[in-house]
């Protein structure tokens, strides 16, 4: 058994390095990892320290990206290239914690499920105090995204937009993405849903970073795009 973890990145040369390490040490037992880092154009030095990296692990894979493409792009990459039984989604800026990997593959190793996402909104909004939510908008925004994918999909998912995704390989094999941005995350949500198939979610841990941190997404117009994709795949094949 093995697991293909995707982590796509740019300009990330902050995080990329720590990340890295952190999905290294993650302990799997008897699984396999590689880890794939797709490096999306970047103009730092991520390529530098993920190119350094890999000379000392044989299980780290590096692709680079001549000009950014984007997170779908990336992915999909990403994807084309793994060899592993199960594949997982992992960003490069520390937002998710890489020791929920082994809870997020474990109904897919048990049989149970066939795609797991990690969800950071089953709880209550706090908007107060030292444990006050971090970027509301962003929190009420992907509730709302998420409501209408249940709505449009007839599920019952909390976090349609998170980017912490897993996945049985033969899952992926039978959908074609064609999203090169962010909206890859409802584009393949979409799919998914639209071929019966259930997404289970578990809780997971998330450090979430603002834009003075290298945030990249748009809430307003990266929503807008999620939204109009939701729509658009409920509509067509």
């Amino acid at each position: 058994m093995k697991l293909s973890i995707i982590i796509p990145a740019y300009n990330e040369e902050k995080t990329v390095g720590e990340i890295l390490t952190k999905v290294q040490k993650v302990d799997l037992g008897d699984i396999k990892k590689e880890i794939i880092i797709v490096d999306d154009g970047s103009t730092d030095r991520t390529t530098k320290i993920a190119e350094l990296l890999s000379k000392k692990d044989s299980s780290i894979h590096l692709i680079k990206h001549n000009k950014n493409m984007g997170k779908g792009a990336a992915v999909q990459a990403g994807i084309k290239n793994s060899k592993g039984d199960i594949i997982l989604i992992q960003d490069a800026d520390l937002e998710y914690d890489p020791s929920d990997i082994p809870e997020l593959i474990k109904p897919i190793l048990e049989n149970k499920f066939q795609v797991v996402y990690g969800t950071r909104l089953k709880v209550k909004p706090v908007f107060t105090g030292k444990n006050k939510t971090p970027f509301l908008t962003h929190f009420f925004g992907n509730k709302l995204l998420s409501m209408i994918t249940s709505f449009l999909y007839s599920s019952n998912i909390s976090d349609m937009e998170t980017g912490y995704k897993a996945f049985d390989k033969h899952i992926l094999k039978g959908i074609k993405l064609q999203a090169c941005s962010f909206d890859f995350e409802p584009e393949i949500t979409a799919k998914i849903l639209k071929k019966g198939i259930k997404i289970h979610e578990i809780n997971i841990k998330t450090k979430p970073r603002g834009y003075e941190e290298g945030k990249k997404i748009n809430t307003v117009k990266d929503g807008l795009k999620a939204l109009w994709t939701l729509i658009k795949y409920r509509i067509i094949n």
